[in-house]
């Protein structure tokens, strides 16, 4: 019953990266009051909950994924100030604010690793992996998920510390328990000033072993990113996969993130209505806890995990994923994010681009569980590839350039076409606002932090599509609208229909407590089709459809769907 359910469940989130959203003091660069300035723009879009990226002080290594303070909003964003004013602005138009929060590791400038480096009495130490070399070398041989040894060697204390990432992000000791009072009084200092929740970024890696054993993978991490990337077989990509789960086995999925996953959860429970997402790569949902004691959303990362959507890739994940489910769970689907392809590319074919963007927001919309959507997606934003790497600011693309023009015989263009690939600047370009200079993100004589993608000329921006009811972004207000006027689509459970179809996703969504049953046929091809329905109803009243109809009444004997059409109806 969709009044029972927290506002989490019935929620669709937007997450915005804020250094490209909106820049509102002129520099360059997107801010504070930027974002506050687009609130009125979010809530007409008609999303219920912004999950905002990194917002703390930080020297961008990592793009805010390497913090400095966890406590404060780094002064290019605004003030804490600013912070408020976006919150309660947001609050006001109904609309929940979620914030990332990177347990892992901390920026190599946090003043508390600069005090845990300055000497091997540091009071603060112990907040840090520190360890003496072996053989001369490195502790052991664990490497970096962005390449090269995990280890980095302290010229003035003689000691290794340990970073999963980059070496300007050393981890922190969660087996310390000060590292954990500091780190749960910073989750209660955003809760106080009413946050709804926190994004956990990377929650997998937060241990590894203490007893440090060598890792057994054979492949070389930067060989093995590489050709991951490159190979089409099936069996390679299989070999490859479990070499990599080998060569990080004693760095991912340690025990210890379960209880603290535990303690944190009663942390944030002791503020009423709060909401924990986890993000993480492997066994994922047993992040759910037992008894709804640790996570209460998991993304659903493996329904991203292909290169086109097809009805039959959908219905296994689909199958696979809510089956998995603990009975308290509620699933959470994304197709995108900062760290991804944009969707506009990932999933369309070069033709039909525009219609398959159509159905990834219509299934994210439809299907069972909590939607997240990326800020530009409702535009059809896509991928900027650069042309130069003085323009890259990632700094993973940037190891990947290195690596690759290193190679023997490299070329220019064969780095930068690997960089580009690799880059996920691509899909953090600045939002397009308008149809003039710099798209609307800052002034017109002003660079901006990451090229604008110049495409926004051609009808990608807001302004462009705000008035026109045929654009993408009046498809997603309409989407959007429907999904909050359609209890069975927020609460009802999810019933694959004519599961040997490999064109057209058909299932329902079935609510028996609001008393509402709803059919959803997504064609993802290019072809009509005529599909008949063996179900204990009479009729299929029409509550949306991508394509003009003849009736907003159908028989469940025929339905016609037009090619890449969406269709919803309420079945009676």
């Amino acid at each position: 019953m969709m009044s029972s359910l927290k506002w989490w469940q019935k929620a669709v989130f937007y997450q915005i990266y804020p250094r490209s959203f909106a820049d509102g003091n002129g520099d360059g660069i997107g801010d504070l009051p930027g974002i506050i300035s687009k609130l009125d723009y979010l809530e007409k879009l008609g999303i219920d909950a912004i999950w905002l990226s990194p917002h703390y002080p930080s020297p961008q290594f990592d793009c805010g994924y390497d913090i400095a303070d966890y406590t404060a909003v780094n002064p290019e964003y605004g003030t804490l100030e600013e912070f408020k004013q976006f919150l309660n602005g947001a609050h006001q138009r109904g609309i929940r604010v979620i914030l990332d929060l990177v347990l892992n590791h901390t920026s190599d400038q946090h003043k508390w690793f600069i005090e845990s480096r300055s000497n091997r009495l540091s009071s603060k130490r112990s907040w840090y992996i520190w360890k003496d070399s072996r053989n001369g070398g490195p502790p052991n041989n664990w490497e970096s998920v962005f390449g090269g040894s995990a280890w980095e060697l302290d010229q003035n204390t003689g000691q290794y510390y340990y970073h999963y990432f980059f070496k300007e992000q050393p981890d922190l000791n969660w087996r310390n328990p000060e590292v954990k009072q500091a780190m749960f009084n910073s989750v209660r200092f955003w809760l106080k000033l009413g946050v709804d929740g926190f994004r956990l970024d990377a929650l997998d890696t937060i241990f590894e072993d203490p007893a440090l054993p060598d890792h057994t993978a054979q492949v070389p991490q930067a060989e093995l990113r590489r050709v991951l990337q490159t190979t089409r077989s099936a069996d390679e990509r299989k070999y490859l996969q479990e070499q990599g789960a080998a060569m990080f086995q004693y760095q991912l999925n340690q025990p210890g993130v379960h209880q603290l996953m535990q303690e944190l959860r009663a942390v944030v429970d002791e503020y009423p209505d709060r909401v924990l997402v986890g993000e993480a790569w492997i066994n994922d949902i047993a992040y759910y806890g037992n008894g709804d004691n640790e996570l209460h959303l998991i993304f659903n990362f493996p329904l991203m995990r292909t290169s086109r959507l097809t009805p039959t890739w959908v219905r296994a994940n689909q199958r696979e994923r809510l089956a998995s489910l603990p009975s308290i769970a509620w699933p959470c689907n994304t197709l995108g994010n900062h760290d991804q392809p944009r969707i506009f590319n990932r999933f369309g074919d070069g033709q039909n681009d525009n219609a398959l963007a159509r159905i990834s927001l219509a299934l994210m919309l439809a299907l069972r569980g909590t939607p997240f959507l990326y800020n530009g997606e409702e535009i059809g934003m896509t991928d900027m590839y650069l042309k130069e790497i003085k323009q890259f600011r990632d700094s993973k693309a940037i190891w990947y350039y290195n690596t690759a023009i290193a190679r023997p015989g490299a070329t220019l263009e064969e780095a930068l076409a690997y960089t580009n690939q690799a880059s996920r600047d691509k899909s953090r370009t600045p939002m397009q606002w308008h149809n003039n200079p710099n798209a609307g993100f800052c002034p017109p004589d002003i660079e901006p932090w990451l090229p604008v993608n110049p495409n926004y000329t051609s009808g990608i921006n807001v302004a462009d599509q705000l008035n026109n009811p045929d654009s993408l972004l009046a498809f997603y207000q309409r989407m959007l609208q429907l999904r909050r006027q359609t209890p069975a689509l927020i609460a009802g459970d999810y019933i694959p229909l004519h599961q040997d179809s490999e064109d057209y996703l058909a299932f329902l969504r079935r609510s028996e407590a609001d008393n509402q049953t709803c059919l959803v046929v997504l064609n993802m091809f290019e072809q009509r089709y005529r599909i008949s329905f063996d179900l204990p109803y009479s009729s299929a009243r029409v509550l949306f459809s991508s394509h003009t109809r003849d009736s907003d009444t159908d028989s469940l004997n025929t339905i016609s769907v037009a090619p890449f059409e969406i269709y919803i109806a309420e079945l009676r």
